[in-house]
């Protein structure tokens, strides 16, 4: 912790002589256990704004069910690990974290391949630092459902950091407090990065910097990690990086714990479903989660384990306990702040039965909310989005529930990000609304299915219309060039030498369509011509490729209004000829085409 807060006074507006004067303090508060291995470990200089991540706050310390304790270094370099436990829920991440986490790797990857993050780690200090967003209660843009903070960082017992961010982040308006899945501090959010401007990151595309958003906290996060050249298949530099987010042995060994389990395989599970970490050590200690999400006491380690020598109240660390400077608990006394009196009796959790389900397992039925017919025009947003409503046996809305939203695979119509499948929780009303849906360019109807994930409540279809384009409408076409048309018998007219404009009502017609017709000169009715100039069909092959064409059909005005009729060639037959073009709205134009005899003929 002395690390900790070393590093912010260098860069706060302290002097130098009271940076100095509380070093000096807390150097000679630090347990000799934690300096020691401080000193042990190679370092390499910390990148500029090395900020820790999450202020010191506390942290979960539950730890992966394995068969032993963590695996020696050596294990977490080569991954060769330990013999883990099944612990097939503790394996599963929920869809959104586990996204966000990968995705954020694959984006540090691309830009810093050097660094060889794996999304483990991000995984790894997830389940530390918020048991992966509460266990995956995040929205369908991986915006968690309600604010997961961090105690006040008033100096009692953690860092001391009045406010920086004006309460955007924390909402506290005197200290700051870590904020979000990744437990960022606001400062470090900010303006801690190393171009002064902050690691916040915007991982999710949506031009937003949101520490509680697990795509940003996530890129942020391992942005951080690998800052400073560092290189994560390097074991000091792995340490180093854990380090700066919470500078304590027991967090190190905890988040590598959680590392090396995910590594040894995971599987996804539905948002919200995911396993919460068990209460230790109570909710507002010394601030507290502000949130009720309690984080364990660091004098305690993993569960089951027994203590060793020393421990609480002997102001010696035991084999197992560690000392934390600066936190509660840290001279070895057990939770008392300040290092005296009796350790506090850890309360039992409580387990909910079978038989009283809780949260979205108590979701029997969905519902369609609103009764709004689902229709747009090909190529455009749907006005109204599909919603459904999440009910308990009484009737009763299930908040933080997942529903999935799904289209058929065969319509051009899509959820953001071109998805045909979206996850969205229900939110405190029960109430899920799939994001924006915007339609093909093909008309025509197909049925969105809204189902309960993890539930057999019955699905909701809802039935969607593409409605076509209305054509757009051409009153006028007229050329754009007045030079005379000429070519020789035998030989083709000058590429592009047709374009005209078309107009409605005296603006441009994009999009119009018009039809472009080689016709006789017979005024009363002029019909197809079988001779004289022609044009070639583009899609024909073999002998039809130079058969000559004399209506064509679907030609369309760009966005200007424009169109370039294809190329027009010419037979044997000299003299004047006549090409019509026309629209749907009653526009039509008559072009001349004077082909010559060749020379000498």
């Amino acid at each position: 912790m002395a690390a900790t807060i070393r590093r912010r006074l260098q860069r706060g507006a302290a002097s130098t002589a009271v940076a100095a004067l509380v070093l000096a303090a807390l150097t000679a508060s630090q347990a000799p256990a934690a300096t020691e291995a401080a000193a042990a470990r190679k370092q390499k200089p910390a990148p500029p704004g090395d900020t820790p991540i999450d202020g010191g706050s506390t942290y979960f310390t539950d730890r992966p069910p394995l068969h032993r304790t963590a695996p020696p270094r050596e294990a977490h370099r080569t991954g060769q690990g330990t013999a883990l436990g099944t612990g097939p829920a503790e394996a599963g991440l929920p869809a959104t974290v586990l996204a966000a986490y990968k995705k954020a790797a694959s984006a540090v990857g691309a830009s810093d391949p050097g660094c060889r993050l794996p999304w483990q780690l991000l995984a790894g200090i997830g389940k530390v630092e918020s048991g992966q967003a509460r266990g995956g209660a995040v929205d369908a843009e991986g915006t968690t459902l309600q604010p997961i903070l961090g105690p006040q960082l008033n100096g009692n017992g953690f860092a001391r950091i009045t406010d920086t961010d004006g309460g955007r982040y924390d909402g506290d308006l005197t200290h700051d407090r870590a904020v979000g899945p990744m437990q960022f501090i606001p400062s470090t959010w900010s303006n801690g990065g190393l171009d002064g401007t902050g690691w916040g990151a915007d991982g999710n595309g949506d031009g937003k910097k949101d520490p509680n958003n697990v795509f940003d906290a996530a890129l942020a996060a391992g942005r951080y990690l690998c800052a400073g050249d560092r290189d994560l298949s390097v074991q000091d530099d792995l340490d180093r990086a854990i380090l700066g987010y919470n500078h304590s042995e027991d967090y190190l060994r905890t988040v590598l714990s959680w590392y090396t389990f995910y590594r040894h395989g995971t599987h996804e599970v539905p948002d919200g479903r995911g396993v919460l970490p068990v209460h230790r050590g109570g909710a507002g200690k010394s601030g507290g989660d502000s949130t009720g999400s309690a984080h364990h006491d660091h004098g305690s380690d993993a569960p089951g384990r027994k203590p060793g020598k020393g421990g609480p109240g002997t102001g010696k660390p035991g084999k197992g306990q560690h000392n934390h400077p600066g936190k509660p608990g840290g001279s070895g006394t057990g939770d008392t702040p300040g290092g005296t009196g009796t350790p506090k009796p850890k309360p039992t959790p409580e387990t909910p039965t079978p038989e009283t389900p809780t949260g979205p397992a108590r979701l029997t039925a969905l519902e369609r909310a609103g009764d709004k017919d689902l229709s747009a025009t090909a190529g455009t947003e749907f006005a109204a989005s599909p919603r459904v409503r999440a009910k308990d046996a009484a009737g009763k809305p299930v908040a933080g529930a997942p529903v999935r939203f799904a289209l058929p695979t065969s319509t051009g119509a899509r959820f953001p990000g071109d998805a045909t499948t979206v996850t969205v929780t229900t939110d405190k009303d029960g109430l899920a609304t799939a994001p924006t849906l915007r339609a093909g360019d093909k008309a025509g109807a197909f049925t969105i299915r809204a189902t309960a994930v993890g539930r057999t409540a019955p699905a909701v279809a809802f039935g969607a219309t593409v409605k076509a384009k209305p054509a757009p409408k051409a009153d006028k076409l007229a050329r754009t060039s007045d030079k005379e048309l000429t070519a020789t018998a035998g030989q083709a007219f000058a590429e592009d030498a047709v374009e005209v404009e078309a107009t409605y009502q005296g603006k441009i017609a994009a999009g119009a369509a018009v039809t472009a017709t080689m016709v006789t000169d017979d005024p009363k009715k002029p019909v197809e011509n079988t001779k004289g100039p022609y044009f070639k069909d583009p899609e024909a092959t073999g002998d039809d490729k130079d058969k000559p064409v004399r209506t064509l059909t679907g030609l369309t005005t760009d966005a200007n209004g424009l169109l370039k009729l294809p190329k027009i060639y010419t037979d044997r037959h000299a003299g004047t000829f006549l090409l019509r073009l026309t629209t749907a709205d009653g526009a039509v134009l008559t072009v001349k085409l004077k082909v010559a005899a060749p020379a000498g003929s």
